[in-house]
Formats: structure tokens, sequence, C-alpha cells
């Protein structure tokens, strides 16, 4: 019994080192296999459609973030430049103060030394100083005025004074700032009717849904739509009833202050304006500007332009703390 133990121990290993041997090799093959097909794969291989969709979704977001970003670092720096200038203003004019209040203060001094014939004389020193010192600058303000050439005034006349409804195509610019902005309105309404269809069961539930789409070309559009019964002469007369989504308004919101580039620059050749009217038509597209009050001016000398070029133009005045706004209950705009 003792002499055949060995023999059964050495017969075990040696099955033990063939089988780890095989396990080895199998695993081996497997790597090679796997290998060769990693080789065989294609470095640039082809996304699927939901993927390619979400990578052009990301990089469009990555993109308008990224924008997002740098705008908000300028507004940022801008805005540490006006405190630190308004830090420097504030406190030259607490010195000028410290100045005058010292100075005032010397001359109640002095006075309060003086006897009471004394004071009505320095009174009378004081006010005749100031005197001559306002007839001074009235003699200067008369010299000035007296010097400047005279400018002639031009009145400039413009083509078909009387307005009309604009039913054509209408292309939108905001004049802000003295600067001109394209305002894509068409693209964000589209935007806007997407977005409420994916929202159509919100929208059916709540019986009214406001977001917003954007944005573009700098601009956000917010939107209110209702949901409606048709009224019964509206059935009649379309021979549709029920109810239905029904805008209630619209808003277009900058995202930044400074959009657009100057009204000068705009006018000139080369610009992001005069590229935008080489794709438009006059006679068939009509150029909308909504002009905010410091830019009447720079409206004035963008409508001369554009007459020239042979479009018709409607100015819509807005005041400064309104966005552009739209409504069904709104009006066309007039072009001239």
């Amino acid at each position: 019994m003792s002499n055949d133990r060995p023999e059964t121990e050495a017969v075990n290993a040696d099955s033990f080192l063939d089988i780890v041997a095989s396990v080895v090799s199998i695993m081996l093959i497997m790597v090679m296999m796997i290998g060769m097909r990693i080789k065989k794969t294609p470095i640039d291989a082809p996304l699927g459609p939901e993927a390619a969709q979400a990578k052009s979704d990301f990089e469009r977001r990555q993109t308008a973030e990224q924008s997002v970003r740098g705008d908000v670092l300028r507004v940022a720096a801008r805005l540490e430049d006006v405190h630190r200038l308004s830090a420097v203003h504030r406190s030259g004019r607490d010195m000028l103060a410290t100045g005058v209040a010292a100075l005032e203060q010397r001359i109640r001094d002095r006075r309060a030394k003086l006897d009471a014939p004394s004071q009505e004389d320095f009174d009378l020193a004081r006010a005749l100083s100031e005197t001559r010192q306002q007839v001074e600058q009235l003699q200067r303000q008369r010299v000035a005025v007296a010097g400047a050439a005279e400018k002639p005034v031009l009145i400039e006349s413009y083509p078909t004074p009387l307005s009309h409804t604009v039913d054509s195509d209408e292309v939108h610019f905001q004049l802000r700032n003295g600067r001109l902005a394209h305002v894509p309105l068409d693209s964000l309404l589209q935007k806007m009717s997407l977005d409420v269809q994916r929202k159509a069961d919100r929208l059916r539930e709540h019986r009214e849904l406001s977001d917003t789409v954007g944005p573009q070309e700098g601009f956000r559009l917010r939107y209110t739509i209702l949901w409606k019964e048709v009224s019964q002469q509206m059935a009649i007369e379309t021979g549709r009833g029920g109810a239905g989504p029904e805008l209630k308004q619209v808003t277009v919101i900058p995202v930044i202050e400074e959009l657009g580039e100057p009204a000068e620059m705009a006018l000139g050749p080369g610009s992001q304006f005069r590229q935008r009217l080489a794709d438009l038509k006059p006679g068939r597209h009509t150029i909308t500007v909504w002009v905010y009050p410091e830019s009447f001016d720079a409206f004035r000398a963008v409508r001369k332009e554009l007459y020239r070029l042979g479009f018709a133009v409607a100015g819509r005045p807005l005041p400064l703390d309104q966005f552009i706004t739209g409504s069904p209950q709104g009006h066309k705009s007039a072009a001239q």
C-alpha cells in the first residue's frame, strides 16, 4: 500500500498540469481571435441614427453653451471695469466735496473774524466775483455761438410717402444701442410650432402652455398657447368644430444687450447686414426694423440706404423697457 501512493500522486499532478496547459492554450487562442477581430474593426465605425442625432445635439448644445459662457465672461469683465471706473469717480467726487467743504469753512471762519461793516463788504465782494464769473461765461458762450458757422438744413424726401400693410415676406431687424441685429423670427416660430407639437398632451391637460425656444442668433422666443373651444360661428364658417391650440402671445428676448453690429459698420461693405440683404429681393421682401428711442438717428441712415436699394421699410418704435412682442390681436407692419 505504501508503494502505490506516490505513483497515484504523481499521476494526479501530471493531470493537473495538463488541464492548466489546456486552459492556458484556450485563453491564448481566444485572446488572439479577439485581437484579430479588433484589428479588423474600422477605427471610424459609422454611428447609428440615434447615436448620430445624440452627437449632433451634444455638439449643438456644447456650441451654444460655449457661446453663452463667452458672452457671460465678457459682460462680467465689462461690469468689473464699470465698477472700477465708478470707484475712481466716486473717490474723485469725495475728494472734491471735501475740498469744497474745507474751502467754504475757511471762508466762513475768515468772515466771522470781521466786524459788521467788514462782513457786508466781504459779502458784496464775493457776490461781485460770482457775478463777474457768470458774465465771463455768458460772453464765452456768445462768442462760440457767433463764431459757429450755420449749417444748412437738409430736407430729404423718401419715395412712396403713403404707407401700406405688409403682406409680403417680412424680414426683421432690431436696432438697439446703435447696433443692428437680425431677428430670426420665422425660424423661432417654426421651433415654437415643433415644441408645441411635442407638448400637445400637456397643453390639452392644462389648457395653457408657456415655454421658451432658442437661442438662435442671440434671441430666444417665449410663447403662450391656449387650448380653446372653437366657437359655433367659426365652426359653421370653417366646417370644423371641437377644440384646438390658439396663440396668445410671443415675445422675442435678446440673450445679451449688445447684439449685431454698429449701424455704421452694418452699412459698410462686407458687413453681416449686407450679406443678409444679398439673399433678399426688393419688391418681394419688406424690411421691418424694431427701433429703440436712442437709435432713431441710426434708423434714418439705415432707412435711407434700404430705400436706395429698393426695399420697402417698416419702422416699429419700441419703449426702452419693452421687448419685441406679437399676438393675433396685434397689427401688421406698415411699410413705406
